[in-house]
């Protein structure tokens, strides 16, 4: 996890100093993360999680200013994923020139994404129970992250418009559709109730979107 958000000194990279730190922060974190799935971020206070962690409430403020702060340090790793996802499909999208380019530049951002979700399920799960909760409190860093996706999304859709590879619909209703029903359906899988490969969910769910939004007969060359 990313440790940005630290209140101690990190001490010399690798040293031992440092090492300890870093297991402190993720101690803090593995015992935050349960608390937060179980009873949502706001209802879990920093005396249940160094509770959990098995650590005194002021070790708590080495590492953290406050709750927000470690919520930031959990959500850190889908946002990078995330902004570099979408900053390579961005780059993709200059150069598409038909329907099959314009699914796989999709698809590849699909797969990117699908990455973080296999490797902290839990983390995506957390984002995915609290994205649309106001950004208030120690929720704010994870609707930060979901405005920061809609608001690609929005822009990678505008961007195939102007292509002329989809048809010139509002990019926001069409974006929104496509982040609102993978999240959906995300959100499904990771809780046991969807038999589906969830790598294979955003491609799937493109190309049915693209089915209707898909642009002139040329796209289709």
């Amino acid at each position: 996890m990313d440790d940005t958000h630290s209140g101690e000194r990190p001490g010399k990279p690798g040293g031992k100093r440092d090492q300890n730190r870093r297991e402190k922060i993720a101690l803090l974190c593995d015992a935050a993360l349960p608390l937060f799935l179980e009873r949502g971020i706001e209802r879990v206070t920093i005396d249940d999680i160094t509770q959990q962690a098995a650590i005194a409430k002021g070790s708590f403020y080495r590492y953290f200013p406050d709750k927000t702060a470690l919520v930031a340090t959990l959500m850190a790793p889908l946002d990078e994923v995330i902004h570099d996802a979408m900053d390579r499909c961005a780059v993709a999208l200059r150069t598409v020139s038909s329907r099959g380019s314009l699914l796989g530049a999709y698809s590849e951002l699909g797969a990117q994404i699908a990455g973080v979700i296999f490797r902290y399920p839990d983390v995506v799960r957390l984002y995915l129970q609290e994205c649309r909760s106001p950004m208030t409190g120690a929720r704010a860093p994870v609707r930060k992250l979901a405005d920061m996706i809609t608001n690609r999304a929005i822009q990678l859709t505008a961007t195939a418009i102007s292509h002329g590879l989809l048809r010139p619909f509002e990019p926001s209703v069409s974006a929104l559709a496509v982040v609102g029903a993978s999240e959906q359906l995300l959100f499904t899988y990771l809780s046991g109730n969807l038999n589906a490969n969830p790598a294979a969910v955003p491609a799937q769910l493109a190309s049915l979107v693209l089915e209707g939004l898909r642009g002139s007969a040329e796209i289709d060359k």
